[in-house]
């Protein structure tokens, strides 16, 4: 009974890791993906156990049940152990590929480590809630501030939040907030009003108005009114791709944009109806409509349309097996930006999903870190 059991725990684990491989079919899915891709180093030791009770129940008793159950091990072990191997060989390019496109930093650190991997513990930096649109009104948007704490005036990261156009917001994913804080850059993380209630721009314009809003309080806030940065996730990194590249601020040094969707029309083709977001719906609620009734919309909403020649250096990243938005979309934008020889890298991650970034201290995490620290040194470095 015993090895019956093992042999079916080992199976499962070998699904349920196989997602560091195959693109999640869920949303559940699409979460644990995140957890054995970028906590895979802690799961290890389930196969592991499961291999030393299997061999000390004796492996000729236990017939080919015990067979099965150590190739399943072993097979799981490989696919937890995929994403570092394959961190390692992105990390060693890595430095390369920044340095010609956006120059030479010295950030003192290696853009992965195996130590890192158990390294949970983090420093945090107190936000400061401040409303910048609306204030007493029931429209009121607040941004949550984060103070540099070794200069000022320093340059501003606005971290714009993902979660479709119609969740989400500014409290999410706070680590690299605190990390860039350290760092010294401000940080401010906006929020914007949501779909279906308010159809675009209407997002875009709210992130010009915290950026307007920070530029208006800069003394007080301790910020460099010239330099800005933009940083958003998923639908976020659409709307600061938008911001960056639609009627330019010049304030804006730069932009970075992780797992988002660049081109609503390209994403509108090669959408199913029966997606694991039901995409063509948040694109609906986004716009107002389809392609055929609401193109200006749907171009308006398009970064990769509105990319010229003087476009702001820019950093992608996406997964490539994101289940949530097609990994093609950063890299159609990537080579749309090449060809208009705007500064740009695309960091490829060959083992991630969507919001690889959870961990900072997981594959994904670290080396997105590495490469968001060497873009804002590089590109706020020559604008003083």
């Amino acid at each position: 009974m015993m090895r019956t059991v093992l042999m079916i725990l080992s199976l499962v684990v070998v699904a349920a890791v196989s997602l560091t491989a195959v693109k999640a079919p869920t949303v559940r899915a699409w979460k644990l993906a995140i957890v054995v891709s970028e906590f895979g180093i802690f799961l290890l030791t389930i196969p592991v156990v499961i291999a030393v009770l299997t061999v000390g129940g004796g492996v000729a008793a236990g017939g080919w049940r015990s067979i099965v159950t150590l190739v399943a091990c072993a097979v799981a072990s490989g696919f937890l152990i995929k994403p570092v191997i394959q961190a390692k060989q992105v990390a060693a390019k890595l430095p390369a590929q920044l340095t010609g496109a956006f120059g030479a930093v010295e950030l003192g650190r290696e853009p992965f480590s195996l130590n890192k991997l158990v390294h949970l513990s983090r420093g945090d930096v107190t936000a400061e809630p401040r409303v910048f649109k609306g204030e007493g009104t029931a429209e009121a948007l607040t941004l949550d501030f984060y103070r540099a704490t070794s200069r000022a005036p320093a340059p501003c990261v606005v971290i714009v939040h993902g979660g479709g156009w119609d969740n989400g917001g500014r409290a999410q994913l706070p680590a690299l907030n605190s990390h860039l804080a350290l760092r010294g850059y401000a940080v401010a993380a906006v929020e914007y009003r949501l779909a279906p209630k308010n159809i675009w721009p209407a997002q875009r314009d709210d992130v010009r108005a915290g950026l307007a809003y920070l530029k208006s309080h800069a003394s007080e806030l301790g910020i460099d009114a010239t330099r800005f940065v933009l940083l958003g996730r998923s639908a976020g990194g659409q709307i600061a791709e938008s911001v960056a590249y639609n009627e330019p601020d010049p304030a804006v040094c730069g932009v970075i944009a992780m797992y988002a969707p660049a081109d609503m029309e390209f994403a509108w083709k090669y959408t199913d109806e029966r997606d694991v977001l039901d995409s063509k719906k948040l694109m609906r609620q986004l716009t107002g409509g389809t392609p055929e009734t609401a193109r200006a919309a749907f171009d308006s909403a398009s970064p990769y349309l509105q990319v010229g020649h003087g476009a702001v250096p820019t950093l992608l990243m996406h997964g490539r097996i994101d289940a949530l938005v097609w990994n093609r979309q950063s890299e159609r934008l990537a080579e749309k930006l090449d060809a208009a020889g705007v500064p740009c890298v695309f960091l490829d991650l060959p083992w991630a999903t969507h919001a690889f970034d959870f961990n900072l201290h997981g594959p994904g995490g670290q080396l997105s870190t590495y490469a968001i620290d060497w873009f804002l040194d590089a590109v706020t470095a020559g604008k003083k």
